[in-house]
């Protein structure tokens, strides 16, 4: 037939077809979309999830692809003689497969969900775009010299979309750095007005959301201050924290320095330009991006070169801070636990259940404090917000006050009381450290102990082996332990016998959703459990 006839009927299907496939290639694509957008938008991120679920969620639609292929194939054969618009039908099987998986992919729970930003609904329009032209030139090619398969090569579009996604991103790009350097250039131009603005950077392997939370409300006694919410600790996010959350009467703003590569702390700071700096840590997170730890330390190092004129808070109990304190040539402070020769410290710690009482000296002055804090290492959030807000006039008293009504950031060690229950969610903790910390936290609790955890990502090269010691001390604390997924389920495993844990307290399930079933039939009253490492978005 010639298939692009004016008058062939055919060629109206294909192009009303391949608009339709061009949707659902949309939805279909959500998941390399997500991922681009978990990654700051940097292909590198895309790869290494790539590397990192080896290709899972690849496997998939290529199975979608190939059963849905052989599905037309035999409908095709079977129908052969009856006419050819029967050739149409088999299509029906891959709109329905294209439909179930969808749905699975959407009931998936994320813990930080797609969002659909203007500049995610350009770079899904431009798939869009793509896959309307990729579908039709291959219904083209195939209705002209593959008859027998004719309309249903439309099937094996979806087998396009790990590579049309990040061309895609590409092709963005030029677009994206137009609109991205008109939000920082407006920004800029906020900031530039605001000249009695202090300007605060955090930044840290791990930690540093909690000290912004905890440095807020220290802050918040003696000022008007702007916080940067959630997780907005990218360039376009802190843009958007200025442009949209900074009003003229803030007296204070603090921004938490997020990155993934080095280079990345330095842009933000010559967006946000902070007076004073907080370094909470310097760890083996994201060593997937970073590559080494060293690595990790010169990213970190960025926010302290930025500091010329103010002062950079160090971490006293970590030993990547201690050398970058000793490098640092600007006005320094240091604040650590059990640390006397500090300029803030916290001892006479005594920790329970309930949180834990010290006693907090700043500048060879003390006080007794109470915080419903639980865990050691959410003090050194503490004494490093302390150390800071002193510094900027707040008082002894106002600190103390402060740090008596602070409260669990969510999913950081969060206790949760549920049905003569305790659950402890330390689901966003993404480190070895945060996690030998839980696990000192849980064994201060009474009853049998159940820790639900997928292990830690993005440890590139060392991730075996740091889940392997992980699941080693969780064999010291835990009765039963619930592996999700299998990205760190041999470490695990591994770990735990080497340790001599029961196998038959060892549970392994594909999610949380199933973890969370599974307790429903394991649990007893007075039990404590430990929401541990949940996976982020990007390995599921």
């Amino acid at each position: 037939m010639d298939f692009f006839n004016g008058n062939n009927i055919h060629l109206i299907i294909a192009v009303v077809l391949s608009a339709v496939n061009g949707a659902i290639m949309c939805f279909l694509s959500s998941k390399f979309l997500h991922v681009i957008q978990l990654s700051g938008y940097k292909i590198n991120g895309y790869r290494a999830w790539l590397k990192e679920t080896k290709a899972a969620y690849v496997g998939r639609l290529t199975i979608l692809s190939f059963l849905s292929i052989a599905c037309i194939l035999v409908t095709n054969a079977l129908l052969d003689g009856y006419g050819e618009y029967y050739s149409y039908v088999g299509l029906v099987f891959y709109f329905y497969f294209c439909i179930v998986f969808i749905v699975n992919v959407y009931k998936t729970p994320n813990k930080t969900p797609l969002k659909q930003t203007k500049r995610m609904n350009r770079l899904t329009f431009v798939v869009f775009l793509i896959m309307i032209a990729i579908t039709f030139i291959l219904i083209a090619i195939f209705s002209e010299y593959v008859v027998y398969v004719k309309f249903g090569i439309v099937a094996l579009t979806p087998l396009f979309l790990p590579f049309v996604v990040p061309v895609c991103h590409f092709l963005c790009v030029p677009m994206e750095l137009i609109f991205r350097q008109y939000y920082i250039i407006k920004a800029k131009k906020k900031l530039k007005k605001l000249n009695n603005l202090i300007k605060i950077g955090i930044t840290g392997s791990f930690g540093k959301t909690t000290t912004k939370h905890i440095l807020n409300v220290m802050l918040a006694t003696k000022y008007n201050v702007c916080m940067s919410p959630h997780s907005f600790n990218t360039p376009l996010g802190l843009t958007k924290v200025v442009n949209s959350y900074l009003k003229p009467e803030h007296e204070i703003l603090i921004t938490e320095m997020g990155a993934r590569q080095i280079g990345d702390i330095s842009y933000l700071c010559k967006l946000i330009q902070p007076k004073h700096a907080i370094i909470t840590s310097v760890g083996n997170q994201h060593l997937a991006t970073f590559g080494s730890v060293d690595n990790v330390y010169k990213a970190k190092k960025e926010l302290m070169q930025a500091i010329t004129d103010g002062i950079v808070c160090f971490n006293a109990n970590n030993e990547g801070c201690l050398k970058m304190y000793n490098e640092c040539k600007t006005e320094k402070i240091l604040c650590g636990i059990n640390s006397d020769d500090c300029f803030a410290n916290i001892k006479n710690i005594k920790t329970t259940n309930k949180g834990s009482t010290f006693t907090l000296e700043i500048d060879k002055k003390s006080v007794n404090c109470t915080t419903k804090l639980l865990g050691i290492h959410n003090l050194e959030d503490v004494v490093l917000s302390a150390g800071l807000a002193y510094k900027l006039g707040v008082t002894l008293t106002q600190i103390k006050n402060a740090i008596s009504s602070l409260k669990p950031v969510p999913h950081r060690l969060e206790l949760i009381n549920e049905n003569d229950l305790t659950i402890i969610d330390n689901s966003y903790n993404a480190s070895m450290e945060s996690s030998m910390a839980a696990l000192e936290t849980l064994k201060l609790f009474d009853g049998d102990k159940i820790i639900v955890t997928p292990g830690i990502v993005e440890l590139g090269e060392e991730q075996y082996s740091i889940n392997e010691n992980l699941a080693q001390e969780i064999a010291k604390v835990a009765q039963k332990v619930i592996i999700v997924n299998k990205t760190n389920k041999d470490a695990l495993i591994n770990g735990l016998n080497k340790a001599k844990f029961d196998s038959k307290n060892i549970i392994f399930v594909e999610n949380l959703a199933d973890a969370k079933d599974k307790l429903k039939e394991i649990v007893k009253p007075k039990d404590v459990i430990l929401f541990e490492n949940d996976l982020p978005d990007n390995y599921i």
